[in-house]
Formats: structure tokens, C-alpha cells, sequence
């Protein structure tokens, strides 16, 4: 009897963990110009909310679109996964395209995620991170994917280290002395400052304040 007690306290315990991280998650379907996440946006430029297979997808032409988002929702968070289900279009005005960037307010503190142009028909994945205790910038030109499709790029922060991965598929690694971010803004298909625009689609996003293992990362 006290078997069966302890290994129902034991399963009540997982299941009271798992609930509790999977409401901790925050999800923005990009499927809406006018508001994310039940956040109102500025809208630079005219992006334009287009269908897909996978459903309905927010695209930017990479001259003048970008979505402003009045959150930061890894703010508070020691350790996070931040997940982007991105389309990477080619022919694109800018090398770099910073395709989201969440800013602290009242700091340099940020998290930037961009795209960069390898070769014509090719792009690589290039992500930045900088809070008070320390910043990693993982990038490898010769870690390159095929534009017009669709793909899920990921960080993942465990509080001491950072990684970088494409479909679920590490690509870099490396140290990162993590300090939560406080409550900032979030820019999507652009810098904060409105440069380096980004020339494709951008599906979902989901952020998680723990980190995540490959096999838990959204499909694209």
C-alpha cells in the first residue's frame, strides 16, 4: 500500500511539473498584423499576412516591414529556449536580416536573431545574445541551408551555455554567463532601429523559460 501511495505522489509530481513548464511557454502565432500574442503592434512598412500549407504566416519584403511588439516575454526567465518558425526568401536588399531582436528597455541588453547571405541561393543562421553577466555571438558561414522553405531556429540557454540549432539539429555551442532580461519590446523582421530588414515569412514563434531538449522543439 505504501508503494502504491509513494509512486502516485511520484507521478502527481511529474504531472504538476510538466503543467506548470508547459504554462510557463508563450506562444505567438504570427497570423495577424494588428496584434500578437494579445499584444497590439507598430507596424513599419506593410507586411502582409499570408496562407500556407502549415496555415496562416506574416510575410515581410525586406525593405520597409517590421512588427513591434509591446513585450518581452523571456523577461525573468535564468534559463529559455527561443524558438522562430521561419521561410528565408532569397534575393533579399541586406546581407544581414535581423529577423527578431528583444530588447531590455533602458539597456544595451538584447537577444538578436538574423539570417546571413552566403551564396546566392543560400543562407546561414546567426544569433547574438547580451545580458549584464556576459554576450555570445554564434555564427559559421559554411552552416548553410536552402532558401524558400521552411525551418525552425532555436537557441537554447541552459544559464552557463548557449546553443544554436536548425531543425532541431545542433550547429554551434558555446559559454554564455546568463542574467535574466528584464521587461523590454520585441521587433520582428527588423533591428529595433529599424535596419537590416528581413525578406521572408515568419509563422510562430514560442518561448520557454527552461531549456528545452531537440526532440521537444516545434515542427516547421
Amino acid at each position: 500500500m505504501k508503494g502504491l501511495l509513494l509512486k502516485a505522489l511520484a507521478i502527481w509530481f511529474l504531472i504538476m511539473c510538466t503543467c506548470s513548464n508547459s504554462a510557463a511557454q508563450v506562444v505567438w502565432d504570427i497570423n495577424s498584423i494588428d496584434s500578437i500574442g494579445g499584444h497590439k503592434t507598430t507596424v513599419m512598412g506593410s507586411p502582409k499576412v499570408i496562407e500556407t500549407k502549415q496555415g496562416k504566416a506574416v510575410w515581410f519584403d525586406g525593405i520597409d516591414d517590421s512588427l513591434i511588439v509591446d513585450a518581452l516575454p523571456l523577461a525573468g526567465a535564468q534559463k529559455f529556449t527561443l524558438e522562430v518558425i521561419i521561410r528565408p526568401d532569397p534575393n533579399g536588399y541586406e546581407a544581414e536580416q535581423k529577423f527578431l531582436q528583444m530588447q531590455e528597455n533602458n539597456s544595451k541588453n538584447r537577444i538578436i536573431l538574423l539570417t546571413g547571405t552566403a551564396k546566392k541561393n543560400l543562407w546561414y543562421f546567426d544569433s547574438f545574445v547580451k545580458t549584464e553577466t556576459g554576450s555570445a555571438n554564434l555564427w559559421d558561414v559554411s552552416k548553410t541551408h536552402q532558401f524558400s522553405r521552411w525551418y525552425n531556429v532555436a537557441i537554447v540557454c541552459n544559464g552557463q551555455r548557449i546553443g544554436q540549432y536548425v531543425n532541431g539539429a545542433l550547429e554551434l555551442k558555446g559559454k554564455l554567463g546568463l542574467t535574466a532580461l528584464g521587461k523590454g519590446k520585441t521587433s520582428i523582421g527588423a533591428k529595433m532601429n529599424q535596419k537590416s530588414w528581413f525578406k521572408g515569412a515568419i509563422r510562430k514563434i514560442r518561448f520557454t523559460p527552461r531549456a528545452l531538449k531537440p526532440r521537444e522543439f516545434l515542427k516547421p
